[in-house]
């Protein structure tokens, strides 16, 4: 059989692969990607939130990102009815970038993936990792080819970037059920032909049709839009009673009394995509060897679209630790990964969660707004979840449910 030697073995050509891999490169470390799919491939995660954007300027992949042209995202904007809530991430708590993009993530990804190829990056696709075994921090690597030829990839340390593909989870009987209730998705993208000129036509918007139930609007540069539909899954299954993912999501836009118009005769570009209660977990980051990052690991929710932040967060910080361990450092993977990235994880999952109670919401859509209190909540949905100087982070787990209910009995008095 066929062996290769790499210091660092990245499985997955993802958003999170491509910055661990560009990183180590950078930083001259011998590198192998591996990669199940053909690129360009659909995948869900268009909507992006600014903290990604430090990962692909140290990782040296904003330039080719760039100059592509995609739509800047700025903020987004929440509706529940007639009420509107807008949120600017220039106008957020603390330091950070003010603007991201939205994009259709198989060219978003491609471009990635080619940057990486660029850089001299070896990455292979269609090519499928069928077994590994570890000894120490070392690691043997079965991979398959779309040919069906097998080989091993010998390496110090393995960054498991797989998305839902969840290898090393799998392989190792890690995987563990989410602690959020399960909800579902089904989205498509149309060509937008009603869109509206100016702002309209482009901002990213999340339309709540029940507390637990919203439409999302994510317009891309190129004419197309991307539009899904959330909410627990049993009331997703309900929306067709032929498991129909185009019939469900017919009438999800039909909910929508602000969309229906500009969506409701549109063709899909594709047959709609079901993506059936999504959030999962794991039962460690890492071990001997190896770390997970990304989808691999914890997958929230897309209300936040914190999903490829964490992603490029994980991805990130693990080329970084992997890089101190091959240099010869004692890395302590509990303190420096996984506490670190869990802790931004359970700041988004209380979000997460008070959101679908409706908490979140009688903060968004309360009048008159507090600019304080908005602010900080913005640099959270902007990704920065780890600048414990902001309240809504310190004390994430009681700051939104107190404050709530405390609206919640002023309205009552009035």
């Amino acid at each position: 059989m066929i062996k290769e030697f790499v210091d660092v073995l990245v499985i997955g050509a993802g958003p999170s692969g491509c910055v661990s891999s560009s990183y180590l490169k950078k930083n001259n470390v011998n590198v192998k990607v591996v990669e199940k799919t053909k690129f360009p491939r659909l995948v869900v995660g268009e909507s992006l939130i600014p903290r990604v954007m430090d990962h692909f300027e140290e990782a040296g992949l904003f330039p080719a990102l760039d100059k592509m042209g995609f739509e800047k995202k700025l903020g987004a904007r929440f509706l529940r009815g007639k009420e509107v809530c807008i949120f600017d991430y220039s106008n957020k708590f603390g330091e950070g970038w003010d603007w991201t993009w939205q994009v259709p993530r198989a060219d978003f990804d491609n471009v990635l993936a080619q940057e990486v190829i660029n850089k001299g990056i070896d990455l292979e696709f269609e090519t499928e990792v069928i077994g590994i075994e570890f000894n120490g921090t070392d690691s043997v690597t079965t991979v398959k080819n779309k040919n069906g030829e097998t080989k091993e990839i010998h390496a110090k340390f393995v960054i498991d970037s797989s998305g839902y593909g969840r290898v090393l989870p799998r392989l190792l009987d890690l995987e563990k059920p989410s602690k959020l209730s399960p909800h579902s998705a089904i989205f498509s993208h149309v060509k937008d032909i009603n869109r509206e000129a100016g702002i309209e036509g482009t901002l990213i918007s999340f339309d709540i049709i029940e507390t637990e139930v919203w439409l999302w609007v994510i317009p891309f540069s190129n004419g197309n839009t991307s539009v899904g539909i959330v909410g627990p899954t049993e009331y997703i299954d309900k929306l067709s009673k032929n498991g129909d993912p185009a019939e469900a999501l017919r009438k999800a836009i039909a909910l929508s009394d602000y969309y229906v118009k500009r969506f409701g005769d549109v063709e899909f570009l594709f047959e709609p995509k079901h993506l059936k209660d999504y959030s999962c977990s794991v039962k460690k980051l890492f071990g001997d060897g190896f770390a997970l990052t990304g989808n691999a690991s914890e997958f929230l929710d897309p209300v936040f679209s914190s999903g490829m932040a964490f992603a490029t967060e994980g991805g990130m910080t693990a080329a970084k630790l992997a890089l101190r361990q091959l240099n010869g450092e004692q890395v302590d993977w509990q303190k420096e990964f996984a506490d670190y990235i869990l802790y931004g994880v359970d700041v988004f999952t209380t979000y997460v969660k008070e959101w679908y109670t409706g908490n979140l919401q009688e903060l968004f859509f309360h009048k008159p707004e507090n600019p304080d209190v908005k602010r900080k909540i913005c640099a959270v949905l902007a990704g920065y979840v780890w600048n414990k100087k902001n309240t809504f982070v310190r004390i994430h787990d009681t700051a939104i449910k107190n404050l709530a209910e405390f609206i919640k009995k002023e309205k009552q008095q009035a």
